[in-house]
C-alpha cells in the first residue's frame, strides 16, 4: 500500500504542476488524474457500472473537509457462492488517492460500511468493489471540498498522544443470532497526514496514521482495512458481522509507527425471533 500511495504521489506531481488547484483542476479534462491512477492499480482490467451491486453515498458539499463522511452500500448478500471480497475506496485529487481497501469475507454478512475522509480538492471519490469471481464494479460520487488533508488536527499533540489506540465500540441494535448486525468501531488516533503545519513549532508534523485495521467475531475475520492518510482523524468504520454464537469482537489496529492496539468486547447474541 505505501508503495502504491508513493507511485500516484509521484504520478500526480508529474501529470499536475499546479496540483491543489482544486475546483479549477476538477473542471479540467486535460488534467484528470483517474486514468493513471486506474493504471497503476487495476493494470488495464475491465471495471463494470456498479448499479445493483453498490452504491456510493457522499455529500454533494461537505460541510467540513476533514471530516466527510462516506458511506458504501453493498446491494448483494455474503454468501460462500459469491460475495464481495474487497472495496477501494479512492479519493481521486488527494495527495494519497487511495484512502483504504477494505476486505470482508462471508462471515462479514455485508459488505456495507461507513467511515470519514479527508478531501483536499473538489473530486470525485470512487468505491471500486472485487466480488469473488475477480470481476471489479464502481460507484462514483462527486464532493465538493477542499484543504482536508492540511487541516489543522482536533487536539493538541499531547492530548493526542495521550488517547492513543483507544478504542470504543457501538453497537447500533441488540445483538440477534445468526442476523446481520451492524457495530462501530471508533479509533482514537491523530491519523497526522504529513501536510498540516504545526504553529508553535512552525514546521510540518511528520505522517504518522493508522495503516491496518482488523476485525474479527470468535476466531473468524470479519474485515480488514489497508488505510492511508486519506482516513480522517481518530477513524471511525461501520461493519456487518452474522453471529453464530456467543463470541467476542476483537479490533487490531497497526499504525505507521509500527505501534499497535488491541481490545475485545464480549457479545452475547439473542436468538432470532
Amino acid at each position: 500500500m505505501m508503495q502504491v500511495r508513493s507511485i500516484l504521489f509521484l504520478a500526480i506531481l508529474a501529470i499536475a504542476p499546479g496540483f491543489g488547484g482544486g475546483e479549477a483542476r476538477a473542471a479540467s479534462d486535460n488534467l484528470a488524474i483517474w486514468p493513471d491512477i486506474k493504471a497503476a492499480l487495476f493494470e488495464g482490467r475491465e471495471i463494470h457500472d456498479g448499479a445493483g451491486l453498490l452504491q456510493l453515498e457522499a455529500p454533494v458539499r461537505a460541510y467540513d473537509a476533514a471530516i466527510v463522511p462516506i458511506t458504501v452500500v453493498a446491494e448483494i448478500p455474503q454468501t460462500a457462492e459469491r460475495y464481495i471480497r474487497s472495496v477501494h475506496l479512492i479519493i481521486d485529487e488527494n495527495p494519497a488517492p487511495v484512502a483504504g481497501v477494505f476486505h470482508f469475507t462471508p462471515d462479514s454478512g455485508s459488505a456495507s460500511f461507513s467511515t470519514r475522509v479527508r478531501v483536499n480538492a473538489y473530486t470525485n471519490i470512487r468505491a471500486i468493489a472485487e466480488t469473488s469471481d475477480g470481476e471489479l464494479y464502481m460507484a462514483t460520487r462527486f464532493v465538493k471540498a477542499a484543504g482536508g488533508c492540511s487541516a489543522p488536527a482536533l487536539k493538541d499533540a499531547e492530548s493526542a498522544m495521550a488517547n492513543i489506540g483507544k478504542m470504543k465500540l457501538k453497537q447500533t441494535d441488540d445483538v440477534v443470532l445468526q442476523e446481520v448486525n451492524q457495530a462501530q468501531i471508533l479509533i482514537s488516533h491523530p491519523n497526522y497526514s504529513g501536510m498540516q503545519f504545526d504553529q508553535i513549532t512552525r514546521t510540518y508534523i511528520p505522517a504518522h496514521f493508522v495503516q491496518k485495521i482488523r476485525v474479527s467475531y470468535g476466531d473468524r475475520t470479519i474485515m480488514t482495512v489497508d488505510a492511508d492518510i486519506s482516513l480522517s482523524e481518530n477513524p471511525s468504520v461501520h461493519f456487518h458481522y452474522l453471529p453464530e454464537a456467543a463470541g467476542a469482537i476483537t479490533v487490531e489496529v497497526k499504525d505507521s509507527e509500527g505501534m499497535t492496539y488491541d481490545r475485545s468486547w464480549p457479545m452475547t447474541p439473542a436468538p432470532a425471533s
